[in-house]
């Protein structure tokens, strides 16, 4: 294993009254039910795929970039939040990142595996960064100008632009349970099939979007409906899942609840042997229903602010012990000076770098 900077005491400390039992819990769901990250993923799952050998040689030049190359984990920055979020809002914490160079400077010196942001950011750097790091093209945003301002992802570029810049892999949203989501399932499938055909990787962001969600619980973060999110994900073909780090359970019951009508379906068995209230089963089940690993789990959760190195590395440990494989991190990142930024990923790579830190 590569030496981290990150002892173990420091993972400890940051981890803090929750150390002991995020590195030490034994989950729900055994590890030998999982396709778990490793140096030969790549080849011990997508080579008997129906990937052609150019997507093969895309998912390996993902998994073999940056400070994790190789180890079977992914560490991403991502930054399309100047449309998603707005300019200002993302930027002016810290303004050089108006500039697209920037943004792919810091996945570079951050040792990150790619960069995920929008087709002009990439495109405007392309003839002189595509050969040193691998882009993602996210394809999709949705978009905060208009009034009144909407929710729903919408085509900003097209799968040929992505290939033309040199980009690896493609990007999307879908924010599944919205009422455009039947619209997205289909433009996002669509574009996946062609990615595939031209021999670059997929990626989905898996969000849920549904104020029926919102009851005593946040429950867009809730393990069985993030769960089936990923589980839709993977069935048009997603290569990797993005999903929000889960803090609750229970989904499918709260809506039932809360509206007094049916919603979904759902097993008691998910809630009782599948998963608990632990972080870490919460996020097992997320990696189930991602076929069970074979499509890998990044995860990201919260927003900026005063306990980001903490929280970052919460976040990664919980992923590493669940049976994901890697995190994605933008804001954390690039709303603060740049050296600092890339201390952050250096720690979040470092606890994928630790012996430590093992799968639960």
């Amino acid at each position: 294993m590569v030496a981290t900077e990150l002892a173990a005491r420091d993972l400890s400390s940051l981890l803090g009254k929750e150390a002991e039992d995020l590195l030490t819990y034994k989950a729900k769901v055994p590890k030998d039910t999982l396709h778990l990250p490793g140096k030969d993923f790549v080849e011990r799952i997508f080579v008997y795929s129906d990937r052609n050998p150019q997507v093969l040689r895309s998912l390996q030049q993902l998994y073999s970039t940056g400070k994790l190359a190789n180890t079977g984990y992914l560490s991403i920055l991502p930054v399309d939040q100047g449309i998603e979020h707005s300019g200002a809002a993302s930027f002016a914490p810290n303004p050089i990142y108006f500039d697209p160079e920037n943004i792919i400077k810091l996945a570079l010196e951050g040792g990150c595996n790619a960069v995920a942001t929008t087709l002009g950011v990439l495109g405007m750097m392309s003839r002189k960064y595509a050969h040193r790091i691998p882009f993602i093209v996210k394809l999709n945003h949705n978009e905060l100008l208009t009034y009144p301002n909407p929710s729903d992802q919408i085509m900003f570029a097209s799968v040929k632009q992505a290939w033309n810049l040199g980009a690896v892999a493609v990007g999307a949203t879908i924010y599944f349970g919205s009422f455009e989501s039947s619209r997205q399932i289909q433009e996002v499938s669509k574009a996946f099939a062609q990615a595939h055909e031209l021999g670059m990787a997929t990626i989905l962001w898996c969000y849920l979007r549904n104020d029926a969600f919102k009851q005593d619980k946040d429950y867009h973060l809730a393990a069985d409906l993030t769960g089936q999110a990923n589980h839709l994900g993977v069935t048009i073909e997603a290569d990797i899942i993005k999903q929000k780090l889960p803090e609750c359970n229970g989904g499918y019951n709260a809506v039932v609840q809360a509206t007094g009508e049916k919603y979904g379906r759902t097993d008691d068995r998910v809630y009782s042997d599948l998963s608990s209230d632990h972080p870490i089963d919460l996020t097992r089940y997320q990696v189930l229903n991602c076929y069970a690993g074979r499509s890998g789990l990044i995860n990201s959760g919260g927003s900026s602010g005063d306990n980001d190195f903490a929280d970052a590395v919460r976040t990664a440990v919980i992923n590493k012990r669940a049976g994901g494989c890697g995190l994605i991190s933008g804001r954390k990142t690039f709303q603060r000076p740049m050296s600092e930024g890339i201390k952050l990923f250096h720690a979040i790579q470092d606890v994928y770098l630790s012996d430590e830190v093992t799968i639960a």
